[in-house]
C-alpha cells in the first residue's frame, strides 16, 4: 500500500518524516506561506535526496513544471486543470469526496485521487468510514488514496483491508 505525506513543513522535520516513514509520495501544501515558491523549491530539493519519494506541488501547475516536480495535487474545484497538468507532463492527483467526482477524475485522465474524509478529521465533515471506502474502491478503476483522520497503524490496517491504492495523511507522519 502506497503512503502519501501531506506537509506544510520544509527543513529538518520534513527530512525526518521522509527518513522515518519513507512515503512513496509527498505533497508540499502550505496555503498561507508568502514565500511558497522558495519553500516549494526547498521541498523539491529535500525530496530529491529520497529517490523513492515522488514530490508534488499543491494547485500550481506552472510551479510544479518549473521545479520539475513529479506532479501536482489539484483541489476538487480544479477538475478543469487536469488536462493542462497532463499536457505539462505532470502526474495528477485530484481531491474527491464522492464516487461521481472519482469517475469524473478518471474520465479526465487524472492519475490518482484522494477520497475523504474516511475517519473523523477536524472541520472536514462527517467521515465516510471504511465500509464506504471499500465499496467505492470496488466500483472504480481509479487509484484511490484514503484521506482524512488517519493517525495510527490501526487506521492503516483498516485501509489495507479496503484494497485502496494507499493512504494520504498529515498527522500520521508526525
Amino acid at each position: 500500500m502506497k503512503k502519501y505525506l501531506i506537509t506544510s513543513k520544509v527543513g529538518d522535520l520534513l527530512h525526518a518524516q521522509l527518513s522515518t516513514h519513507k512515503p512513496d509520495f509527498a505533497l508540499y501544501r502550505d496555503k498561507t506561506n508568502p514565500n511558497y515558491e522558495t519553500e516549494a523549491k526547498n521541498f523539491i530539493d529535500i525530496c530529491s535526496k529520497f529517490q523513492d519519494t515522488k514530490p508534488l506541488i499543491h494547485q500550481n501547475i506552472e510551479l510544479a513544471k518549473q521545479l520539475k516536480s513529479y506532479g501536482v495535487h489539484l483541489t476538487s474545484k480544479q477538475f478543469d486543470k487536469i488536462k493542462e497538468a497532463k499536457d505539462a507532463g505532470l502526474k495528477v492527483i485530484v481531491s474527491t469526496h464522492s464516487l461521481e467526482e472519482i469517475e469524473n477524475a478518471y474520465k479526465l485522465q487524472a492519475d490518482f485521487v484522494t477520497y475523504s474524509p474516511i475517519f473523523a478529521s477536524p472541520n472536514k465533515g462527517k467521515p465516510k468510514g471504511i465500509d464506504d471506502l471499500t465499496k467505492t474502491v470496488k466500483q472504480t478503476n481509479m487509484k484511490i488514496f484514503a484521506l482524512g483522520g488517519i493517525i495510527d497503524d490501526a487506521h492503516i490496517e483498516k485501509i489495507k483491508q479496503s484494497k485502496a491504492y494507499g493512504f494520504a495523511s498529515i498527522r500520521y507522519f508526525y
